[in-house]
Formats: structure tokens, sequence, C-alpha cells
């Protein structure tokens, strides 16, 4: 038969989890490293962004397509009724590219609110309330 003192797990809370354990022991600071995880997901949000990805996409393959289009030989241009397809094509993946980026700057992402949970805040009550 073990006591509360010997026993190798130390105490527990009656459901089981570690939530109640000092502040200096492992572990104990976990709303700190939650809200500092919190931050972090926020910012890869915006880093991620399919709109950055998109547009960064669209420029990088738009500059490329225009100098194809720009450094052209003539037996080419023959070739596509003197139409200069690469440098029509790259421009308009430019502008598409620039229009997702511009998109983005003007309409940022919006974090979702942190969560609260019941009892935490200033603004919190007891269920039964004064």
């Amino acid at each position: 038969m073990t006591n509360g003192k010997n026993d190798p797990t130390g105490p527990r809370d009656p459901h089981g989890s570690h939530e109640a354990e000092a502040p200096g022991s492992p572990g104990g600071d976990w709303r700190a490293e939650e809200i500092e995880l919190e931050g972090r997901s926020v910012s890869a949000a915006r880093l991620f962004d399919i709109r950055r990805v998109i547009g960064v996409l669209f420029v990088v393959y738009g500059v490329l397509v225009t100098l194809a289009g720009v450094f052209v030989s003539d037996e080419d241009l023959r070739k596509a009724q003197d139409i200069n397809i690469n440098l029509w094509t790259g421009l308009s993946m430019l502008a598409l590219g620039l229009l997702f980026l511009l998109w983005l700057r003007l309409s940022p992402t919006v974090p979702p609110p942190p969560r609260r949970e019941p009892g935490d805040g200033p603004g919190a009550e007891a269920p039964g309330g004064p």
C-alpha cells in the first residue's frame, strides 16, 4: 500500500490530468506556452496564405515567360503567325500575380480570436452570477 508521499507519480487531481502542477515544475507553465504557440500559428497562417503563394508563383512564372517573349526569334514569331504569345501570356500572368498580391495587401488575413476558457479573463463570472 502506498500513500501520497511515496507514490512515484506524485499527487494527481481526481480526473487524472496534470493541470494542478506547480508553476516551477515541468509543464506547469502551460498557459504561457499555449499563448506562444497561438502567436506562432497566427504568423504561420499569414505567411502561408494561399493568395501569397499563388501571387508569388504567378509573378515568378510571369517574369520568366515574359522574358521568353522579349527574346523571341523571328522564326518563332512566323510560326505563331506574328503573335508573340509568350509575351502576352507572360504579361497576363504577371498582372494576375500582382492582383493576388494586391488583394492580400488590401485584405489581410484576420487571425481567429484566442480561445477563452470559462472563468478566464476580467469579465468572467460564475454561472450563478451576483
